[in-house]
């Protein structure tokens, strides 16, 4: 997912970037209010994390703006600005959601996680695994930071038996009873399975030895 990021103090800006980069976010930042304004414009942007005082246009207006021509991106003000009005304007012009400066990057990340939840899914059939992984469990898609992870049918199959079962182990004999119903050769499962955690960004299966694989949560 795209992240557009306005931020004026230059090693926040980095800071915020490397980290959102780290898990999987692309983010291109501006310190520019105007300059940010016009790149919405020629790039189709997912997210907006936004400074109120910042050169140019400032966040507020930014936003304010872009609602009133249709825009509905999610947007998150990051600011130090922290009395009721500012607050009040911020929800007012149009945010999802108001961090107070400083804050942890952490929690940025479960700000912004919950923010595209909310924009892009209702939420109710959404399993959140953690790492920003999450799981459709009416659409059966598996996605990391919004963006979905290619699965086979049987890799679909594997997870979706590993989460009915989840913090219990799961017996090569268990996967053979539950998707096909018929003796497979425990190797070809394993290899199945192995192909499976490698698509995933975080290391959710785990391996017990002689005894099956778990997902613990």
């Amino acid at each position: 997912m795209k992240v557009l990021l306005l931020e004026d103090e230059y090693m926040l800006r980095v800071s915020i970037t490397e980290f959102l980069e780290d898990i999987g976010f692309e983010v291109i930042g501006f310190s520019n209010g105007e300059k940010a304004f016009d790149a919405i414009y020629e790039t189709p942007f997912d997210l907006y994390l936004l400074d109120v005082n910042v050169p140019g246009m400032n966040g507020f207006d930014l936003l304010r703006t872009l609602r009133k021509e249709g825009n509905k991106v999610p947007a998150i003000f990051l600011t130090s600005m922290v009395n009721v009005d500012n607050l009040q304007e911020g929800y007012k012009s149009g945010c999802c959601d108001y961090i107070r400066k400083p804050f942890d990057l952490t929690e940025l990340q479960v700000r912004i996680m919950h923010a595209l939840k909310d924009h892009y899914h209702d939420g109710e059939d959404l399993l959140d695994l953690g790492g920003g992984l999450v799981y459709d469990t009416e659409k059966f898609v598996l996605s990391f930071n919004g963006e979905s992870i290619t699965l086979s049918k049987t890799e679909k199959e594997i997870f979706g038996v590993l989460l009915k079962h989840q913090n219990q182990i799961v017996s090569v004999t268990m996967f053979q009873d539950e998707i096909w119903g018929e003796y497979v050769d425990p190797a070809n499962i394993r290899v199945q399975i192995n192909n499976l955690r490698k698509k995933l960004p975080i290391d959710i299966i785990q391996n017990r030895r002689g005894l099956g694989y778990i997902i613990e949560r």
